[in-house]
């Protein structure tokens, strides 16, 4: 709980066995309530969420990573969240800075915040993202940036803290159940106005980190330009 508000911690989850404890772990004493969404995992997530106290809501089959994101919200706002973060429990984002990110939104500076892994690319590269992805990153950023009249640092994170009345407002029947979704909500919280800040997160690539194959990678690519290019000619998702 920070200044009254309920924070509620969402962990979309697809065999993240190996890295979930050690998330939780790291989430700072804010954090009001943790729900798990599995995605169909076939390692023991369930039963390790279910041993470390989680609110643990399963798919019955992978529906993909942006129908596991509508499930976490859905439940979160069921459950009387203020304020919803969203960490992904492979560890490749600090869970110790969710305290940072609900901070911003409790005292009104921002109503939505992105954890920017993008603030130099020694550093980025560094922490082990593939070059490929880097300056994939850099130019969908660009474009994205360019047709919306934003000037964020990187539309393409995996940490995000989103206000309640935020996620109310969002049309999740317009949006897609891969990994565009994470496109398609940004866009529409750029159609509504709402204000969005960035915190710089370390960059984590390691083994036990999930990451798209490169062929769903250019899927996820080439639909995400497609979007910005749209919604500059007035597409609105």
């Amino acid at each position: 709980m920070y200044q009254g508000k309920k924070i509620i911690v969402v962990l979309p989850a697809y065999n993240a066995a190996a890295t979930l404890e050690q998330t939780v772990a790291d989430l700072p004493g804010v954090v009001d309530e943790i729900i798990l969404v599995d995605d169909g995992s076939s390692d023991d997530t369930i039963k390790l969420a279910q041993r470390l106290g989680l609110f643990v809501f399963a798919h019955q089959r992978n529906r993909g990573y942006g129908a596991n994101q509508k499930s976490c919200y859905r439940l979160a706002l069921e459950r009387g969240a203020d304020i919803v973060v969203m960490v992904h429990p492979d560890y490749q984002y600090d869970p110790r800075l969710v305290s940072y990110f609900a901070s911003f939104i409790a005292d009104d500076y921002f109503d939505v915040m992105l954890g920017s892994r993008v603030r130099s690319r020694q550093e980025t590269l560094r922490g082990g993202m593939p070059i490929y992805k880097y300056y994939a990153n850099r130019f969908l950023t660009f474009v994205e940036n360019l047709a919306t009249g934003q000037n964020l640092s990187e539309w393409h994170t995996g940490m995000r803290a989103y206000s309640r009345e935020v996620l109310s407002s969002l049309d999740f029947s317009k949006t897609s159940d891969d990994f565009i979704f994470d496109t398609q909500v940004l866009l529409q919280i750029v159609q509504r106005k709402w204000r969005i800040g960035e915190i710089p997160v370390p960059v984590r690539y390691f083994s036990e980190a999930s990451s798209i194959n490169w062929r769903r990678g250019l899927r996820y690519g080439v639909g995400t330009l497609f979007l910005a290019i749209f919604y500059f000619f007035g597409y609105r998702p």
